[in-house]
């Protein structure tokens, strides 16, 4: 099976975003406590994301990616009050942004499609030969 580019990507955002952290860390309370949450959704977002490649069931994979889902949101959030609050620039986060965003709908999208393949009943869909 082929790695998953949802993985993928989420690795690699991660670690940007712990670095991303390191910074927010030496900017004051304020940057401490948007690092810790940062520090705690952030990455979760490819944890759970390669927990649902392992998933015993199609129900036990969307019940990962959402929580996945989940985490791309709340890491927006910080992201977006680390701006409002000069804690960070827009430009310093652009990318994290942007990236956050995509993930989330790549997550999305494959919810749906696990969703509405789950749904097909048995017998129903392509015909196999016999041999």
């Amino acid at each position: 099976m082929a790695d998953s580019i949802i993985c993928a990507r989420a690795f690699a955002f991660s670690v940007r975003l712990l670095e991303l952290c390191r910074k927010l860390w030496a900017r004051g309370p304020v940057g401490r406590h948007i690092a810790s949450e940062l520090l705690r959704c952030g990455p979760s977002i490819g944890a759970n994301a390669e927990e649902a490649q392992d998933g015993q069931t199609k129900p036990d994979f969307i019940a990962k990616m959402a929580i996945s889902r989940k985490e791309s949101r709340e890491t927006l959030y910080w992201l977006r009050l680390s701006v409002a609050t000069n804690t960070t620039t827009l430009q310093e986060i652009e990318w994290e942004l942007k990236e956050a965003g995509e993930l989330r709908a790549m997550i999305v999208r494959a919810i749906r499609t696990a969703q509405s393949n789950s749904s097909r009943k048995p017998g129903v869909g392509p015909k196999t030969l016999s041999p």
